[in-house]
């Protein structure tokens, strides 16, 4: 189990040269037990299935990209704002840094996905995606390209109660407080980033439809309604480079 002082120490802004920046709003966060046993037969070696009191979790999480781009240039209107859907679950290295690794992302930006593949190395697909908001309310869609005979995944949901941060220690934290993700380049194998961001403030939400398509494609099957359903406001984000991870 990683030590709280780890978990907290992610939010640390991280030192060197940032690489880009991004604005992620009104997130959904929906998460399920899988078996750790499972999650753990999936992973890069040197990767562990991280455990809250001996369950693991997989997450859908859609939500909204806005402002991308990279440190020397200004958004662009027709390039910078579109929707993501990632599915996620979360694991440590041999450091016992917490990370999310993510078996999807799928977004409505081409040249996104294109670039995000071959800088970042994650598993982007393409898809069609629409969605409305209004006063706390979203309503999303997205269909990947590549599985166009498939249902779309559909969400509908609403924020409610007031904002507040997770709380350290708590289930809350260990979903939503990430700031590590791993990834596997072909030619430098396990590779490490880091992202820094105010913490969430996250909200009660009612879920009143919801899709587990995205985790039947990567080959879960999920049971029953989310044990977790959070949303989250916007929070501004500084992208840094990848690194090797050591072994």
């Amino acid at each position: 189990m990683i030590a709280s002082a780890a978990r907290l120490s992610a939010r640390t802004r991280p030192e060197g040269h940032v690489v880009g920046h991004q604005r992620w709003n009104d997130l959904l966060f929906l998460h399920w037990h899988v078996c750790p046993d499972f999650v753990q037969s999936t992973l890069p070696e040197g990767l562990t299935v991280d455990t809250f009191d001996g369950h693991a979790y997989l997450g859908i999480v859609p939500f909204f990209m806005e402002r991308v781009r990279p440190r020397w240039l200004p958004p662009l209107p027709w390039l910078s704002w579109f929707q993501e859907l990632n599915l996620r679950t979360y694991v440590h290295d041999a450091h016992g840094r917490p990370e999310v690794l993510f078996y999807s992302l799928d977004c409505n930006q081409p040249v996104a996905v294109a670039l995000a593949r071959h800088i970042f190395h994650l598993p982007y697909f393409h898809a069609n995606m629409t969605a409305t908001r209004a006063s706390g309310h979203v309503e999303y869609t997205c269909q990947r390209i590549e599985a166009e005979r498939e249902a779309p995944a559909r969400f509908n949901w609403q924020a409610h109660g007031p904002k507040r941060e997770a709380v350290p220690r708590s289930l809350e934290f260990f979903l939503v407080e990430r700031y590590y993700l791993f990834t596997q380049s072909p030619t430098r194998g396990l590779m490490s980033g880091q992202v820094h961001h105010p913490p969430y403030q996250i909200r009660d939400v009612t879920v009143f439809s919801h899709s587990v398509t995205p985790a039947e494609q990567a080959g879960f099957t999920l049971h029953g309604e989310p044990v977790s359903a959070l949303c989250a406001e916007a929070v501004d984000v500084a992208i840094y480079p990848l690194k090797p991870c050591c072994p």
